[in-house]
C-alpha cells in the first residue's frame, strides 16, 4: 500500500524521530480535523516547541514527511465502492487546506468535486485498496498525488459530507445512497430482508 510514512511517537521518542525523518516533516494529533492539530516542523527547536504544545492534548502524535501538493484528494467510500471524489485546495500562500490564524479566524482553500469517472484511476484504485483493508463502512480516504505516485495520508472513519461540497456531483442521491446502506445494515442486523 503506498502510504506516506507514518511514525507513532510518544514524548520519549523525539530523538528517534529526528533520526528517522528529515526536516521538514509534519506532526499531528491522531484525532485532529480540518488542519487542527497539524503542524509543520522545520528544525529541532520547532520540534520541541510543537511537540510540547501537541502533547498537552494527546499522549501520542503522528509524524509524516512533509509533502506539498496544491490539493489533496478525498475519495469517499461506502460498501467497498467509491462514493465521491473531491479535491481540496491549499489555503492561499499556505501548505494546508485550512490555515488557522492566531486571532481565531480560519482561511480555507477551495474545492472541486468531480465525477468518479473523471477521477484518475490510480487515485481511485489506491483509495479502494486502503479503505477495503479496514472494512465496508463509510470512509474518507485522503491522498496526495505526486510525480512519484499516489500516497495515502490517512483514512477517516468519520468523514464530513457537506452540502455543496462532497455532494457536488450526486446531490441528494449521495445522502440517499448513504441512508439506503444504513437501512440495509440495520435490517440485516435485525434479521429482516
Amino acid at each position: 500500500m503506498p502510504i506516506l510514512e507514518t511514525i507513532i511517537i510518544r514524548k520519549t521518542d523525539l530523538r528517534r524521530l529526528e533520526k528517522r525523518l528529515p526536516y521538514p516533516f509534519v506532526l499531528k494529533v491522531p484525532d485532529g480535523s480540518f488542519s487542527r492539530g497539524v503542524r509543520k516542523v522545520t528544525d529541532p527547536e520547532t520540534l520541541r516547541k510543537v511537540a510540547t504544545e501537541l502533547f498537552a492534548d494527546s499522549d501520542l502524535l503522528l509524524a509524516q514527511p512533509y509533502c506539498y501538493t496544491p490539493f489533496d484528494w478525498r475519495i469517499g467510500m461506502l460498501d467497498r465502492q467509491p462514493l465521491f471524489a473531491c479535491q481540496y485546495f491549499m489555503s492561499s500562500n499556505h501548505w494546508q487546506i485550512v490555515r488557522h490564524l492566531d486571532n481565531g479566524r480560519a482561511l480555507q482553500g477551495g474545492f472541486r468535486t468531480i465525477s468518479l469517472h473523471e477521477a484518475p484511476a490510480p487515485v481511485l484504485q489506491t483509495a479502494v485498496r486502503a479503505a477495503n483493508l479496514i472494512g465496508d463502512g463509510l470512509y474518507g480516504v485522503d491522498l496526495k498525488e505526486t510525480s512519484e505516485g499516489v500516497f495515502v495520508v490517512e483514512v477517516n472513519d468519520n468523514p464530513n459530507i457537506d452540502r455543496g461540497i462532497e455532494d457536488g456531483v450526486m446531490g441528494d442521491a449521495l445522502y440517499e445512497t448513504v441512508l439506503r446502506s444504513l437501512i440495509r445494515r440495520m435490517e440485516m442486523r435485525h434479521g429482516r430482508p
